[in-house]
């Protein structure tokens, strides 16, 4: 990866996952000289090695507009960041988080999809329509002889224990242990379906990360009150925790890509990382 730029696309779940990897490249090269910059996105370099690490916010991936009266506006079929993401050598993408976010959280006010602006609308048709706009934007703008692009699928949040059967529980602050057995194809989440169907059908090579079912697992991993912020969150991972493993299964990628050269681009499209 010398000489290269990673880039990673998303929401604080993303982030979770670039912050896990600087701190595994670090303890791989702890004496490595080491830039940082906070503008115009955070991104580290590592400057013995040439490569850089950088993370984008975007909760969406499509973009948020504001229109003449200041009114934020989710436009489902517009991605304007792409000019820049097409210029990195590793792309990893990743969206879901946000899109059920309703009230002071939500990063919008209206919704465009075409022609037709609404004050709200069906969410998961939303996020269709929204991943549908990146996989045309990845098939029409993005040079995978040059660009790696890789899509994480769901990261499960643990805040019903009725799924590891413990009726009643709402958080995973006393929880130590994983949970026995996988995900069932009854508790698959449909954004994880909806992710697999839009991102098979894209021409171009994309590596689908399917790190739910081994993260659904881990009930034991979340900071829980244990986050800094005097909140309650079964959401994001600790560190070291499971985003190192999504970093093992993203390195392994690379590094196999790096050695087949360009014959890498025959990789096939779905990395399960539970097999």
């Amino acid at each position: 990866m010398k000489g290269k730029k990673i880039m990673f696309v998303g929401d604080s779940l993303s982030m979770n996952q670039y912050e896990s990897l600087l701190c595994m490249l670090h303890a791989a090269a702890p004496n490595s000289n080491i830039t940082r910059l906070a503008q115009p996105f955070p991104t580290v370099m590592f400057q013995d090695y040439g490569v850089s690490i950088m993370l984008f916010t975007s909760h969406y991936l499509v973009d948020i507009q504001q229109d003449k009266i200041g009114r934020r506006v989710l436009n489902l079929g517009s991605v304007s960041s792409g000019n820049l993401w097409k210029q990195m050598d590793v792309l990893i993408f990743n969206t879901w988080l946000w899109w059920y976010r309703k009230g002071p959280k939500q990063g919008w006010n209206y919704i465009r999809d075409g022609k037709i602006i609404s004050k709200d609308m069906n969410r998961m048709t939303a996020f269709t329509k929204a991943l549908r706009t990146w996989a045309k934007w990845v098939d029409s703008s993005v040079d995978t002889r040059k660009t790696s692009v890789f899509f994480q699928g769901v990261s499960p949040a643990h805040y019903n224990g009725a799924a590891w059967g413990r009726p009643g529980v709402r958080d995973c602050s006393n929880e130590t242990k994983p949970i026995a057995g996988g995900l069932t194809q009854s508790v698959v989440p449909l954004a994880l379906k909806v992710q697999q169907d839009i991102i098979g059908s894209i021409r171009k090579p994309v590596h689908f990360l399917n790190i739910t079912a081994m993260s659904y697992m881990r009930k034991d991993g979340h900071p829980a009150s244990h986050n800094g912020l005097g909140g309650m969150d079964c959401t994001h991972w600790c560190v070291a925790g499971v985003p190192d493993t999504w970093n093992h299964i993203l390195s392994t990628i690379l590094i196999h890509s790096g050695k087949r050269g360009k014959e890498s681009k025959t990789l096939p499209r779905q990395t399960l990382a539970h097999k």
